[in-house]
Parts: C-alpha cells; sequence; structure tokens
C-alpha cells in the first residue's frame, strides 16, 4: 500500500519533501558537530598550560553555555545558541588542554588511535541509532540514571583504590556515551529544525567524552 501510495502525484511531493528536509536537517547538525569539534581542538591548544585546578574554571563555564544554549534555542533565539555551541566547545577543550598536551609530547600514538577509534565507534553507532524507525526516546531516561551512576563510581575510584577501576570505568563509560549517540541519532532522524543545535550540542558531548575514554584506555599502555 504505500507503494502504491507513494506513486500517485499527491503524495510523492511529500515523501520527498520530507526526506529531503530530514537529510538538510542531518547536514546542518552533522555540520555544527564538525565546527564545534574544531573550537575544542583550538581550546585544547589554548588550554595546555593550564596549571593547578585552572582547567576546572572553564568547565564551569561550559555547562553554564550548555544550559543557555538550549534557553536560547528555546526562547528562538538562533544566533546566541550558535555562539552559545561553539563557545561550549571551546570552553571544553580548555579544559583537557593539560591532558591532551601531555599525551602529545609523551605518547602521541594513543591521540591518533583515540582519535581513530571514537570515529569508527560514533559512526557504527551513529547510523545504527538513525536505521532504527521506532522512536527510541523513552531510554534517555534509563541513560540518565547510568550516567549518574558512572559518576558515583567514578567518585569512589578516587577514594577508593580498586584494581583496574579506571578501565572499568573507561569502558562502562563508553558503554553509555554509545547509548546516548544511538539515541541521539534515533532523535535526529525525526527532528525539526528548531532541535538542529541542541541535537548537535549532545552529540559533540557525545563524540568529546567518548574520545576521552578511549584515550584512557589507548593511554594504558
Amino acid at each position: 500500500m504505500i507503494r502504491r501510495m507513494s506513486t500517485t502525484p499527491g503524495s510523492a511531493v511529500p515523501v520527498a519533501t520530507t526526506r529531503d528536509q530530514a537529510l538538510s536537517i542531518f547536514g546542518e547538525v552533522m555540520g555544527l558537530v564538525a565546527i564545534t569539534c574544531l573550537f575544542a581542538a583550538g581550546g585544547a591548544y589554548v588550554g595546555k598550560d593550564l596549571t593547578g585546578l585552572w582547567w576546572l574554571a572553564p568547565w564551569i563555564v561550559a555547562i553554564g553555555c550548555l544550559f543557555g544554549l538550549n534557553v536560547a534555542n528555546a526562547k528562538g533565539n538562533r544566533q546566541l545558541a550558535l555562539v552559545l555551541l561553539f563557545a561550549f566547545g571551546l570552553l571544553l577543550g580548555m579544559s583537557v588542554g593539560t591532558t591532551l598536551n601531555y599525551y602529545a609530547v609523551n605518547d602521541p600514538g594513543a591521540i591518533y588511535q583515540a582519535t581513530a577509534a571514537t570515529g569508527l565507534f560514533v559512526a557504527a553507532l551513529g547510523a545504527g541509532g538513525y536505521a532504527i524507525r521506532r522512536d527510541l526516546s523513552h531510554l534517555y531516561r534509563i541513560a540518565f540514571f547510568l550516567l549518574l551512576g558512572l559518576i558515583v563510581f567514578g567518585i569512589i575510584t578516587i577514594f577508593v583504590n580498586m584494581p583496574g577501576g579506571t578501565l572499568i570505568y573507561a569502558i562502562l563509560g563508553l558503554g553509555i556515551f554509545g547509548l546516548y549517540t544511538v539515541l541521539d541519532f534515533n532523535r535526529l532522524r525525526r527532528a525539526g529544525q528548531n532541535e538542529a543545535i541542541p541535537l548537535a550540542a549532545g552529540i559533540f558531548l557525545n563524540v568529546f567524552n567518548i574520545f576521552l575514554f578511549f584515550l584512557q584506555i589507548f593511554g594504558r599502555r
């Protein structure tokens, strides 16, 4: 029946239009993610000499930018939301600049491997999430509680000497942010134009964390 309907003049145009809109939004979101990643790379260079707890300052401001861009986007202020998105990437990059600089000097291979693994990991899970027609948004609640559990586990490993704790933490983190990647790309499949910037922020945050978890794993050699 769908095949019959799609061949009629009256229904072919809406189907094509919907598909074109979906591809347009997909391209826009991926473009925004790529640009935000470039800002993060620039931020990492700027923040490579941060010492002590100074890395925490850009991280805190970045969280504020994340909340701010969602508010601005909800109010229809797309220009401000874009500025906050790119500032979010820049500041998160600054917060890990010292760490990335350490690996760049002492173990550059770990950065290359983490980058390649992140690309393959996100591409595979993103494609899978986008291909699933069923709406998976109900799983966001589960992913959120899993993330809270990961945070608690990470705090425990700071105070308790757990053999392999860092590796376990990284693997669990990959699993949780891998789930978020599937959910975000599944949401992208049916997203409207007004969701492009928040979705780009979410996918970038997935990429950012997945890269850091892979860096933990490859840097353990």
